[in-house]
């Protein structure tokens, strides 16, 4: 793993974190330990490395020092729509730049974002995607690769447009 790709592991757990998502403890010490290898440097990164299994309670705490030492901290809105909107925006950033795979981000689009901000127009061609990845079946005769490809085209265009806060 290069140091670019330890940083953008930690950025995208750090981001799972701040939208509400569950990283087991070991995992983060297991990230603070890649990122080591990989010659990230930070004063607590060390510390959430070489943290032993009874010490696990103690990663979180830490994981959050290292993401601030490092910069990658994640500014959620306090506002409920609106951190909805900014998970939006970032699923489909990392379906774009290939680091989530597409069926993945599409539902979770669906599941996460489009139901708990009542179906707005801006999502409904990604919970389309969503939908047709997860009722796909081979007698439809399309392979699921042209879905998948569907759902990045379709989050490429919602990060071209307005970026949309609570009202949207």
């Amino acid at each position: 793993m290069t140091r670019d790709e330890a940083l953008k592991e930690l950025s995208r757990i750090a981001h799972e974190r701040a939208f509400g998502g569950y990283v087991a403890s070991g995992t983060l010490i297991q990230v603070g330990l890649d990122a080591l290898l990989a010659g990230v440097e930070s004063e607590s990164l060390a510390m959430l490395a070489g943290l032993g299994r009874n010490e696990e309670p103690e990663a979180p705490d830490l994981f959050e020092r290292v993401l601030y030492e490092l910069g990658l901290d994640v500014d959620v809105p306090a506002d409920a729509r609106a951190a909805r909107w900014a998970l939006a925006y970032w699923l489909a950033g990392q379906m774009v730049d290939g680091s989530l795979d597409p069926a993945a981000g599409a539902f979770r689009l669906w599941r996460d974002v489009a139901w708990e901000l009542d179906y707005p127009d801006a999502l409904q061609p990604l919970v389309v995607c969503a939908y047709n990845l997860d009722a796909w079946d081979e007698s439809w005769g399309v392979p699921v690769e042209e879905l998948k490809n569907d759902a990045i085209e379709a989050a490429a265009r919602f990060l071209t447009q307005q970026p949309l806060t609570g009202h949207g």
